[in-house]
């Protein structure tokens, strides 16, 4: 069915026959404004606003408080509810910063209506109760209603105003300011909207696999098993977005949502969620770093990771045996490949896919001693699981008698790869199943792994009952509740907090490392998961990671290998982001690659010599507003040509990449303000221009770094980071005295060949 490309029907959804009596209720001028233990209660009308009343006939209009509270001197939170109390700050989506504490509002009459006001005498809230000039001329229309008039000032001086008057007459609306909608005696959905400026950009959503600009796009925040990262379809959504103003916004809500920013109406920001309360903050900060900082002193700033997982980890769809793994750790010693992780995924078991967190006797006949013949030649051992279980196994039948499925649960559904059908997910609701699964992890953990590879999580039965929670509600939120049992579990048991995780919701960035999916092994698979890993780096994750080189084959899912090209062109990506996991449905070891595997080698020595500096960003994205894979737009917020660029990226602060997206090893570099030295050959070149056309033998890509600024390296061959010591590294400086790689401390471990 086409698009509307109206309002009512693009956001509201009046159009659909399940709404042929709904309506619409908007938010008018407020009565009253009071101080109330802090926060500030405005009266507020809301009335009939669609579809339009009987000519002659009054709105029918309903009363509701709207609460207006203030945390620091850069949040400010706006809620309504149309159907009960308005939320506190009880969520385990929010982990509050012990520095937030809430700001004592009050209201302040002005000639025009009110400001609200903090203990600072700095304005947080505009409402404008003056009308606007009218020079009567003609009765076509009724005059127009009085909407809610107001701007938000989150940090003081950002203004985000609510779009009152999104009209072409008053008759046809293309956004409101606040409102709700309303089914028979109940809320179906809540809305918002504010003021999207002529050339106002956005960005973030969780891992978004768009075009950096979010201007114009109208998204469903609706977790699901996104089959791929060229798609709208999104495994982590966050209802959090940053704007150029600057200014972030985060819907607290785990409730499917619509989200257009300037789509369906150019000049709103508007969001319809599937609710009866809405509960937006306002996060300021005076740049995108500060916005995302703020954004994280609510949400929880991310754990650190433990060094091991800075190095390679090696995987595929699937190791089946201890011996076949062992024997792929001997090889990557043997050949001189640096590594820290060998992966077991699916086969693991008795049962190709088939979960019950038990190994298979016949394959793994001694899990502990396996896993610590692994240790001893450097490697960690992580372990796929899935949330679901099938009928007839033991864990399942356990689950099922003691009430840790949700009951009524749906027919169930099959693996996406193989023939395991699925008959029930852990309801990680209940806190007894919570427990339960702690137990089959810990039990697993004390045997010897390290991480556990908290797959799926995107998709819940929709129409079961589940302990604490409708099934609307713990849909996007089950990935969060899911990930934090696994990570609390492993943090407890082996004292390093990890997880290796796919979906994702407000939250989940506490809980590293997420990677981002099921790429196709081509150029669109590499080019889709770098724009997946900028949005989620603005939506406050800092450690995000991607399958090398993509996951499944085109067109043959298993069968069609990735090309030399792209096996190498990705690892460079890799090498530059935080965590750095080969993995797919055919084998990925380098070897399987010979014509390359030489050239792959040097890339993971060379990725070995930068941990020492991705460890050092690791630490300073717990602490600040920065992810390690940054879109350009962190440091250069006021260039308007990064708001266009989704194919370069920051590696911390020093580091600028423009990995190749394409075959050919061609391409165009945009180059920021200030100066720049060539990673390879130490030329120096000034910024705020586009480089046509460079051009990258298979050996390099194009990597450039701050003039003078330095970055911590390791200096030392290291088969793992077990041989690594942290006092033995050195400073690399990138001014007047670097002549490229080559000519640095790196090359004895390198051996870089210069192209000639």
């Amino acid at each position: 069915m086409k698009a509307g490309n109206r309002f009512t029907e693009d956001m509201l959804d009046l159009n659909s026959p399940d709404a042929k009596d709904d309506v619409v209720f908007a938010a008018g001028r407020p009565t009253g404004a009071t101080a109330e233990g802090g926060a500030v209660v405005l009266e507020v009308p809301f009335f009939h606003r669609l579809p339009a009343a009987p000519e002659g006939s009054a709105p029918a209009t309903r009363t509701h408080r709207v609460v207006i509270r203030a945390y620091g001197s850069d949040i400010v939170r706006v809620s309504f509810s149309a159907g009960g109390e308005v939320p506190g700050d009880d969520s385990v989506m929010l982990e509050w910063h012990s520095s937030l504490k809430p700001a004592a509002l009050k209201p302040r009459q002005t000639a025009g209506g009110y400001e609200i006001v903090d203990p600072r005498g700095k304005v947080r809230m505009r409402i404008d109760l003056t009308d606007p000039p009218i020079r009567r001329w003609g009765r076509m229309f009724p005059d127009a209603p009085k909407h809610l008039a107001a701007a938000v000032l989150p940090d003081g001086k950002v203004e985000v105003p609510l779009m009152a008057y999104d009209v072409f007459h008053p008759k046809h609306v293309e956004s409101l300011p606040l409102g709700y909608v309303r089914r028979g005696d109940t809320t179906r959905a809540v809305l918002f909207s504010l003021h999207a400026a002529p050339g106002e950009h956005f960005a973030g959503t969780g891992e978004r696999f768009a075009r950096m600009d979010l201007a114009g796009q109208t998204l469903v925040l609706e977790n699901t098993d996104a089959l791929g990262v060229n798609t709208p379809r999104a495994y982590k959504n966050c209802p959090f977005y940053v704007s150029s103003r600057p200014y972030g916004l985060l819907a607290l809500t785990s409730n499917h949502l619509r989200l257009s920013l300037a789509g369906v109406s150019t000049r709103a920001a508007q969001g319809l969620i599937e609710d009866d309360c809405l509960d937006l903050f306002f996060v300021g900060g005076g740049s995108l770093e500060r916005v995302l900082y703020n954004y994280r002193r609510l949400a929880g700033f991310p754990r650190d990771v433990p060094l091991w997982s800075y190095g390679i980890w090696m995987s595929r769809m699937t190791y089946f045996s201890a011996a076949e793994t062992l024997a792929i750790a001997d090889r990557l010693r043997a050949e001189d490949y640096p590594a820290d992780v060998i992966h077991l995924d699916t086969g693991w078991f008795e049962k190709d896919w088939q979960c019950t967190w038990e190994f298979s006797k016949e394959r793994f006949p001694d899990p502990p001693a396996y896993m610590r013949q692994m240790r001893e030649k450097g490697f960690r051992i992580s372990l796929w699981q899935t949330p679901s279980m099938s009928k007839g196994t033991k864990v399942y039948e356990y689950a099922r008698d003691h009430g840790f499925l949700p009951a009524k649960t749906a027919a169930g559904d099959a693996s996406a790869f193989g023939e395991v059908q699925y008959s029930g997910r852990i309801d990680f609701s209940n806190p007894q199943a919570v427990q339960w699964y702690q137990g089959l992890l810990r039990r697993l953990l004390e045997m010897g792994a390290s991480v556990i590879k908290t797959d799926f999580g995107e998709q819940i039965e929709m129409n079961a009952r589940y302990a604490t929670l409708p099934a609307a509600r713990l849909h996007n939120l089950y990935a969060l509740l899911y990930q934090k049992a696994a990570y609390e579990i492993t943090a407890q048991t082996t004292g390093e907090g990890i997880v290796w995780a796919r979906a994702g919701w407000t939250g989940c960035q506490r809980y590293p490392v997420h990677w981002g999916g099921d790429a196709a092994t081509t150029w669109d698979g590499l080019a889709g998961s770098l724009r997946g890993g900028l949005h989620i780096g603005l939506s406050g994750w800092a450690f995000w990671s991607h399958d090398i080189p993509g996951f499944h084959g085109v067109p043959e899912f298993m069968n069609s290998p990735p090309t030399d090209e792209l096996y190498v062109r990705w690892t460079q990506f890799g090498v530059f982001t935080s965590h750095m996991r080969y993995h797919g449905s055919s084998p990925r070891e380098p070897w399987e690659y010979p014509a390359v595997a030489d050239l792959v080698r040097r890339w993971w020595k060379l990725r070995y010599c930068l941990i020492p500096y991705l460890a050092d960003q690791g630490r300073l994205a717990t602490q600040s507003g920065y992810p390690l894979l940054r879109a350009l737009v962190l440091h250069h917020g006021d260039d308007p040509t990064c708001w266009h660029i989704d194919d370069q990226f920051y590696c911390g602060p020093v580091l600028m990449v423009a990995p190749l997206v394409g075959p050919g090893g061609v391409r165009d570099v945009y180059l920021p303000a200030g100066e720049w030295v060539d990673f390879w050959t130490g030329q120096r070149l000034r910024g705020s221009r586009w480089l046509r056309g460079v051009k990258s033998p298979l050996s390099q890509m194009p990597v450039y770094a701050r003039h003078g600024e330095s970055i911590r390296v390791y200096p030392l061959a290291a088969a793992s980071t077990n041989d690594m010591d942290p006092s033995k590294a050195i400073e690399l400086r990138f001014d007047a005295s670097y002549r490229g790689l080559a000519a640095s401390p790196l090359q004895d471990v390198l051996q870089w060949e210069v192209p000639g």
